[in-house]
């Protein structure tokens, strides 16, 4: 069987697609302890088929499809196996107010702004030094991963002023963790203002939950 690169982009477009719908483990109990272990391998297993495929002609992309899938397929599993048990640390080390949601190929750790930061303020909070301390040293015990520290708004205000701030406030998390002993060339740090909501902006619970930091924990290549 001849597999087209249509064909394969198309399976890999849905591998993603539904490892994205998906904040836990795909299709499968939530306290599963190897839930994202199995997740990570789904990812890479697709991807790596693509790969495999592509990088051959015609006539032999079945055949690299497969050889892709398997080596992908253990890779991801690897990374989610880490992720898993980084994940469970910093459960245990975290203020229970943080949210972490693990993807199976990253962890994402959501830091409400109404207690990183006071109304306006891109200075964080004294009440939050100790978690962004235990988070440090969490990614230097994990330290083959590189972190995005995206800052938002909700949508009063200035757009422009919105966007402004949540580079600042991303900044100031960036800056928290560096002091901790994070390597700043593994740190990005960007500000998405008003324009990626998580909730509705026409109410005050809605707006308090698009007021956030999140740090995206993103294993690299072995």
């Amino acid at each position: 069987m001849t597999l087209s690169k249509t064909s394969i982009a198309v399976a890999l477009t849905s591998v993603l697609a539904l490892a994205a719908c998906e904040p836990g483990p795909i299709g499968g109990n939530p306290n599963d302890p190897n839930a994202n272990t199995r997740n990570g391998a789904l990812i890479g297993a697709g991807t790596g088929a693509v790969i495999g495929a592509l990088s051959k002609g015609d006539g032999n992309r079945a055949q690299g499809a497969l050889a892709g899938a398997v080596a992908g397929g253990a890779l991801g599993a690897g990374y989610g196996y880490s992720l898993d048990k980084q994940e469970a640390d910093l459960r245990r080390q975290l203020d229970s107010d943080v949210i972490i949601t693990n993807t199976g190929d990253r962890l994402i750790v959501t830091l409400p702004q109404d207690i990183l930061f006071a109304t306006d303020s891109t200075q964080v909070q004294a009440g939050m030094q100790n978690d962004l301390a235990a988070l440090a040293r969490n990614v230097n015990v994990y330290s083959n991963s590189t972190l995005q520290i995206v800052g938002h708004t909700d949508s009063d205000g200035e757009a422009s002023y919105n966007q402004q701030l949540s580079e600042g406030r991303a900044r100031a998390v960036a800056n928290v963790l560096v002091s901790n002993g994070v390597p700043g060339s593994r740190i990005q740090s960007v500000g998405r203002g008003e324009s990626q909501p998580v909730a509705s902006n026409l109410n005050a619970a809605g707006k308090a939950q698009n007021r956030r930091v999140e740090i995206v924990i993103l294993p690299n290549a072995a």
